[in-house]
């Protein structure tokens, strides 16, 4: 009789995954250093050995022969039957998304790593295939320990209770631990030697081995013909050296046994003193029913993988099911339940030739330990090609002339014999847990690539859809829970951990990212949703569209505004002065991903729109028309100032940018002394124009260069307390001065100082808003437009300090002496406004001033951007800010 091996009662059968990495690695054309060409392996093998002879063997293990009398013995035939068409059901579900992702293209050595890492990205793919490795590498020591203690039990020394009612076999090999370590290290040795050989001595072995599984497998169906019933006495020590004797009888096919044997009866179970369950007898028994993946993993070396995928494994799955109903039958027929909870070798005891049973334990443990070694070996070289993993792996990669990743075999024969040592068992759990996962994963590519809508995504097995995938991935997630809750956790929160670790080294792949197809998909279905028509005044929010020039120098205002926009649209605009007739190809193609490199360099959410015209204030026409989509449209203008000073160049200052030659090559120098400048003073205030024709906002920014950088790489300068930003919500070159301090762009001004004050980096600072009177006048009036103020301010919800600035003296010199002629704006004017804005308003932070709105004859232009100058010069970062939009609400 086989020796109890506790590692096979309680933990799981690891998936035996048969090598479809045979051969070579025939995906990639180039790898990485050292010997890593890899050759293409040819594709020859058919169905059925390519499919169905891996699938198959995988299914039948140990589990087959020692653990079918151990879940009729508990769960009884009813039951049992039920745990196996779920068990059925669920990896059922996982086949069809196999199968979908299999025909919808080439899939080549890596099996489930490949699949999953080319359907959802490299982070999540290099997850599951790490997991994956460790699983199979488990796995092979998990069968490696199970053989030899089955050799043990046959041929070892001091058997024990274990020999009783049993024919002595030749005992002649030591037993202990160190013992077992040499033995395990030995079949190991072979296993290894196998592999670097050659893969492909183990596939022209596996039609012989399924002979000889099959050979056992029939002498089990056949001996109740050829054997009379027998009686049995087991003796089991259980705790505290208590010895308890069973007496056990096999009848032979027998109504009454088959009667008793259909309710469940579920006990003590011997190797583990623990009550039986349920739930326990489950996970024993759903162990069996893993590995089928094997045949899919073959893709690479099948002759027409998008048939032989679904027509193999689908037969493979329904054969071994049908065997193990069969057994299940013939077991709860012939056996009393007495002998099947006690002796976990019981197709041994009651075959007409005992040796094979023994030969098909053998057998089956020797296949799935070397298909786990080779199998294990083929992912860490894919993991290895991939550079998921960086320099660790990168010698992984190395292969032979022939192909075989001999470095990857090395390392992983060499992490099982380290698992020897250890105690193993503690882990053998995970085994299951880590493949579930795994079909957990593929059933979500499938799903999620089925979610996508993707046009390219057609695979020529249609029997699937949304709904198997996503029952498919529940199933295997809660089948993971039922096996080990604890184990099922802790192999998510490290899936987690590598997903981590994966992003934050951002591996780069042409593989294509699904995650992008699916938020394409859903992005376009709630844009169609987003009706502009339903646009309230409440949900307002700021969207900007940013005209740049040249992002050398515009770096800090693109950060201030990415901050400034609080959840909004924010893109950046560029022209590209051209004309497309007089060009072979469009030139704003090529720039697109230079902006984008860009925009993740300053770590602002922003989107780039790039046009090419015959003049800047055409091309911004264009992108106030067409940038966005349907209801996320731009609403604001920003435009840099318009003066005579020459910018700075913030690559130059930032040591960020200077690693990145290709950024610094791209963008033109900043305007010097000898540059022409591509925008004329009229063309700029026309801009301005055509905005508010065009009913959007326009801000002016000055002087922004001056604020530190916020974004990523860079310093973030945190607003604390003492920082200030300040309003002047009125026109100050108008003769009406602040006399009114509630009309739409005044309240504008002070909607886009909240949200500012709301965002992370301004959060502390303080806002100030200014309001200008004529104190000396004699006109009290303007009192109770303050205290009407505050109560605006109070039913906004908007905290600010409200400072009262006294210009008699401003007002007087725009008016003249002459109160009934037309206030003239004089330069003296003008100079005394920035004197007031210097001296209420030099330590904020940044301002926001009234803008007015520009002349309407174009003539006007230079003195509109005179006045401007005038009133801000030397103020520091300013906004100006001309507001059509009512953007403010005191409703609920």
């Amino acid at each position: 009789m086989l020796c109890n091996n506790k590692s096979l009662g309680e933990g799981p059968r690891p998936n035996s995954t048969l090598s479809s990495y045979l051969g070579g690695d025939s995906r990639r054309a180039s790898t990485s250093a050292g010997d890593t060409s890899s050759k293409a392996s040819p594709r020859t093998l058919n169905t059925f050995f390519g499919v169905m002879v891996p699938t198959i063997l995988s299914m039948f293990s140990i589990i087959l022969f020692l653990r079918t009398g151990f879940v009729i013995g508990h769960a009884g035939l009813l039951q049992g039957l039920l745990m196996l068409g779920v068990a059925y059901f669920i990896i059922s579900l996982t086949i069809l998304s196999i199968c979908a992702i299999s025909t919808n293209g080439a899939v080549e050595a890596g099996g489930a790593y490949y699949m999953i890492s080319r359907s959802l990205g490299p982070e999540f793919g290099g997850s599951i295939g790490l997991m994956f490795f460790l699983a199979k590498v488990c796995a092979c020591g998990v069968y490696v320990l199970g053989l030899v203690e089955a050799i043990l039990d046959i041929f070892g020394q001091d058997p024990g209770e274990w020999s009783v009612g049993m024919a002595q076999g030749v005992r002649v090999l030591p037993q202990g631990y160190w013992f077992s370590v040499l033995y395990s290290s030995v079949l190991l040795l072979l296993c290894l030697v196998v592999c670097l050989v050659g893969a492909h001595i183990y596939a022209k072995a596996s039609f012989i081995t399924l002979l000889v599984v099959t050979v056992a497998i029939l002498s089990i169906l056949i001996s109740p013909l050829l054997v009379g019933p027998r009686h049995f006495s087991f003796t089991h020590t259980l705790e505290h050296n208590h010895s308890i004797t069973h007496n056990g009888t096999y009848t032979g096919f027998n109504s009454s046994t088959l009667a008793n044997n259909l309710a469940p009866g579920y006990s003590l179970d011997y190797s583990t003193n623990r009550v039986m369950s349920f739930s326990t007898v489950f996970a024993v028994m759903f162990t069996s029913c893993t590995g089928i993946m094997a045949g899919a993993n073959m893709s690479g070396e099948l002759k027409n993988p998008s048939v032989a995928i679904p027509k193999g494994t689908i037969i493979a799955v329904l054969y071994t099911f049908t065997v193990y109903v069969l057994l299940f039958l013939l077991t709860s027929s012939t056996c009393d339940r007495l002998l099947l909870i006690n002796d976990y070798g019981v197709f041994q005891r009651i075959n007409v030739w005992p040796p094979f049973v023994i030969v098909g334990v053998y057998c089956a443990s020797l296949s799935a330990a070397m298909c786990s070694l080779i199998g294990a070996s083929r992912i860490l070289h894919a993991l290895a090609i991939d550079q998921l993993f960086g320099l660790p792996l990168a010698p992984a990669a190395i292969t032979s002339q022939s192909g075989n990743p001999w470095v990857a075999v090395i390392f992983t024969w060499a992490l099982v014999q380290v698992l020897f040592a250890g105690q193993l068992n503690v882990i053998a759990g995970l085994v299951t847990v880590f493949y579930l996962l795994a079909y957990a994963a593929v059933d979500l590519a499938c799903l999620a690539l089925e979610w996508a809508s993707a046009p390219n995504f057609r695979p020529t097995f249609q029997l699937f859809s949304w709904h198997t995938c996503l029952l498919g991935m529940l199933s295997c997630l809660v089948m993971m829970f039922v096996i080990n809750p604890v184990y099922s956790s802790a192999s998510i929160v490290l899936l987690l951990l590598l997903l981590l670790f994966l992003h934050y080294r951002s591996p780069t792949s042409s593989w294509g990212y699904i995650s992008q197809a699916l938020i394409f998909h859903q992005v376009r279905k709630y844009l169609l949703m987003l009706d502009s028509r339903k646009d309230h005044v409440k949900f307002w929010r700021l969207q900007v569209l940013l005209m740049v020039a040249n992002p050398r120098s515009s770096c800090q205002l693109i950060s201030f505004v990415n901050q400034l926009k609080k959840g909004g649209l924010f893109v950046l605009g560029h022209v590209q002065l051209g004309d497309l007739d007089m060009l072979p190809a469009d030139p704003v193609q090529q720039q697109y991903n230079f902006w984008l490199s860009l925009v993740d360099k300053l770590g602002v959410k922003a989107f780039v729109d790039l046009t090419l015209s015959l003049s800047v204030r055409q091309g911004t026409q264009h992108l106030l028309r067409i940038t966005g989509l349907g209801g996320m449209k731009p609403n604001t203008l920003v435009l840099g100032f318009y003066d005579n000073s020459y910018p700075e160049d913030y690559f130059l200052q930032d040591p960020a940018f200077l690693d990145l030659p290709s950024l610094q090559a791209h963008f033109p120098p900043v305007r010097h002394t000898e540059s022409p400048r591509s925008l004329q003073p009229e063309e700029y205030v026309g801009i301005i124009s055509d905005a508010i024709k065009m009913g959007k906002n326009v801000c002016l920014a000055r002087y922004f260069h001056q604020l530190p950088p916020e974004g990523k790489g860079m310093t973030l300068k945190s607003r604390d307390s003492m920082d200030t930003i300040d309003v002047w919500p009125f026109n100050l070159l108008s003769a009406q001065g602040s006399g009114s301090f509630a009309d739409v762009c005044s309240l504008f001004l002070l909607q886009m100082a909240c949200v500012l004050n709301m965002a992370a980096g301004w959060r502390k600072a303080r806002v100030r808003i200014f309001l200008c009177v004529e104190a000396e006048s004699g006109d009290q009036g303007w009192l109770a437009k303050e205290e009407r103020f505050r109560d605006l301010l109070g039913k906004l919800r908007i905290r600010a300090t409200i400072k009262i600035v006294a210009w008699d003296s401003v007002m007087r010199m725009l008016r003249g002496t002459d109160p009934t002629a037309p206030p003239s704006v004089s330069e003296e004017f003008l100079n005394k406004v920035n004197l007031l804005l210097k001296e209420h308003s030099s330590t904020g932070a940044v301002r926001f001033l009234y803008l007015p709105g520009p002349p309407a004859d174009s003539s006007q232009s230079q003195q509109y951007l005179a006045q401007l100058d005038a009133i801000t010069q030397g103020l520091g970062p300013t906004l100006l800010i001309h507001g059509l939009t009512p953007v403010t609400c005191t409703e609920l």
